[in-house]
């Protein structure tokens, strides 16, 4: 069985751009001049896509989570997510900024955040100056389509590769004052779940994780998650089995899938042989544009979900 050259274990990725370190040190200096942090996550993975650096710098500042892409995740796990994040005390989102689903929801998020700061400045006759707000999240988790949204123009530059915001910059939105940051990645990913997750979103670049080893990871979670989805945008007639252990192994699982879509796309090599590779980036680029359909890469924390069934909160289901 062929196995490409470049899929091996993964090993802790350290990938911290000089620019990244610059926009931590721009977000601690900036923290003092705003009213609330607004944290952007992808729906898909509202967990993994959660920079705990950016949290740890923001404190005990008002925290708005706006869940990027509901129109790319699972419905159901949207609302899960948010009510486990709502839980933890965040004020929760969730956002299409192609449609601007949910955009204008974000207004009076940012005004109850500021409501005690409000109420003191109308005690002491002041003009409430405009509530300002920071921007901050991962790499090509959607903000500068969510600005861009926000303001009705093209306030800031988007593009579907990670890092295309490199400086911080304010935006005036009426009476939300707004300041636009770069994406920032913690600075090292050492849990394997947590990079091939993001890598499946498109949030780290090809070159960091390769496609044959990151679509593997994808193949094998839809196959157990997804099923219907898969059959029904390549007409599969048998999924993969089995769970992650290593990217090999994966690949050896997900191959004989791989080559089923080479040859029904007809993406064959000299002799007639399927060409594997080119499906897996396929498929990647399907499932980041949202066109095999509606995913959530990870579920919220099954306890918590056992709790909420007994407080008739969102009900419980086995992920696995």
């Amino acid at each position: 069985m062929h196995v490409p050259a470049e899929v091996s274990r993964m090993q802790p990725i350290h990938w911290f751009p000089g620019h990244m370190a610059k926009a931590k040190r721009q977000i601690q200096e900036a923290l003092a001049l705003v009213d609330v942090v607004t944290e952007l996550v992808d729906a898909r993975l509202p967990q993994a896509s959660a920079n705990p650096m950016l949290r740890q710098i923001a404190g005990q500042k008002p925290r708005a989570v706006v869940m990027t892409r509901i129109d790319l995740a699972d419905p159901l796990q949207t609302r899960r997510w948010e009510w486990f994040l709502q839980r933890q005390g965040a004020k929760v989102v969730g956002v299409d900024a192609r449609s601007g689903e949910g955009v204008r929801a974000l207004f009076a998020v940012w005004e109850e955040a500021v409501a005690e700061k409000r109420a003191r400045e109308r005690q002491r006759g002041l003009r409430p100056r405009p509530v300002r707000t920071m921007v901050v999240g991962i790499p090509n988790v959607g903000k500068s389509s969510l600005i861009n949204r926000l303001a009705g123009r093209a306030a800031t530059k988007t593009g579907d590769l990670p890092g295309v915001t490199k400086a911080a910059q304010w935006i005036r939105l009426g009476h939300v004052e707004l300041l636009d940051t770069p994406g920032v990645l913690w600075p090292k990913l050492d849990d394997e779940h947590t990079a091939y997750k993001l890598a499946v979103s498109g949030a780290i670049k090809s070159e960091v994780l390769d496609i044959p080893s990151v679509c593997a990871y994808f193949l094998l979670f839809a196959a157990r998650h997804y099923p219907q989805l898969l059959q029904a945008r390549y007409g599969l007639t048998e999924l993969p089995q089995g769970t992650w252990t290593d990217a090999q192994t994966a690949w050896e699982m997900v191959e004989p899938v791989l080559q089923e879509i080479a040859r029904r796309r007809g993406m064959l090599r000299q002799g007639g042989v399927p060409d594997a590779e080119r499906a897996s980036e396929l498929v990647l680029r399907e499932v980041q544009t949202g066109r095999i359909g509606r995913m959530t890469f990870e579920w919220a924390p099954q306890e918590r979900l056992d709790e909420a069934a007994r407080k008739d909160e969102p009900g419980t289901e086995d992920e696995g």
